[in-house]
């Protein structure tokens, strides 16, 4: 996997690192400290690119995003807004499908997400923490949807954001563009646990440990049946979808070794690195 390094060696200067480790946790560091870790259409492309290659490489199994320095994210970089101030519809058009395509690579990861808030994060960034599976901010970290004060708008990350806090909070966040704290972002739904800062990362890695125990496939599975069963009545069509899905599990041979392993009290064979 390019740009991808172990645990053992030296970080790159690269914009977006990824560090895999021999448990199978991919750590993804925004490295952009200098300018809080914006996004320009260069770390959009490599941080698509870096979650497509880990969602497909079965030896991972928990991706960890955080942010270098003092920020997660400050969400656009100023100077890729100043050359889309010149761009036509159609450059800019294709330059909001690809931060879309971002989002959306990130929220349907088939591997457990984990989003390490460690400093503010704004617009985008707001975006990337609503779209992990799980958000663990430090209680430094402060947040900010922004866009309006710009003249924009949260377009492509309001469907993740909306899920996330719902619509009567996102009426208010959208509109005001006013900063809030951990505390708050884990009042409204966007957080789901806060930390002091230096024990961030010791968090994350326990649940990333806390995830390993678990079945890889189930947990995808897991994650796709939350989408097939929200916001929808529970009608026959629902009931016999999840019967088929845990039917389908149980008969896997990750669903038999799980109930063996659980029968015969000993760990199952993901589990045992």
């Amino acid at each position: 996997m390019s740009n991808v390094n172990t645990d053992n060696t030296t970080p790159s200067t690269d914009a977006v690192i990824c560090q895999i480790s021999m448990s199978g946790v991919a750590r993804i560091t925004l490295n952009r400290p200098e300018i809080h870790n914006a996004f320009d259409d260069i770390l959009i492309g490599d941080l698509t690119a870096k979650l497509d290659a880990l969602d497909a490489d079965p030896a991972v199994r928990v991706v960890i995003l955080t942010g270098a320095g003092k920020s997660f994210s400050a969400g656009a970089d100023l100077n890729w807004m100043k050359r889309m101030a010149g761009y036509s519809h159609a450059e800019n058009l294709a330059d909001s499908r690809a931060l879309a395509r971002l989002m959306k690579t990130l929220n349907f990861c088939s591997k457990p997400t984990i989003g390490l808030i460690n400093g503010a994060a704004f617009g985008g960034g707001v975006g990337l923490a609503a779209c992990c599976d799980i958000v663990i901010a430090s209680d430094r970290a402060s947040f900010c949807l922004s866009e309006v004060q710009l003249g924009l708008i949260p377009a492509v990350i309001s469907p993740y954001v909306v899920e996330a806090i719902g619509v009567s909070q996102a009426r208010r966040y959208f509109l005001t563009a006013e900063r809030f704290d951990a505390a708050t972002a884990h009042a409204i739904g966007l957080v789901h646990e806060i930390v002091s800062g230096d024990d961030l990362t010791a968090r994350g890695d326990a649940m990333a440990k806390l995830l390993l125990a678990n079945g890889p496939g189930a947990m995808d599975a897991a994650k796709s049946l939350i989408y097939a069963v929200a916001n929808k009545p529970i009608d026959d069509d629902v009931i016999h979808d999840t019967a088929r899905r845990i039917a389908d599990q149980r008969a896997s041979a990750e669903g038999r070794e799980g109930v063996n392993a659980f029968l015969e009290k000993r760990p199952a064979k993901w589990s045992e690195n």
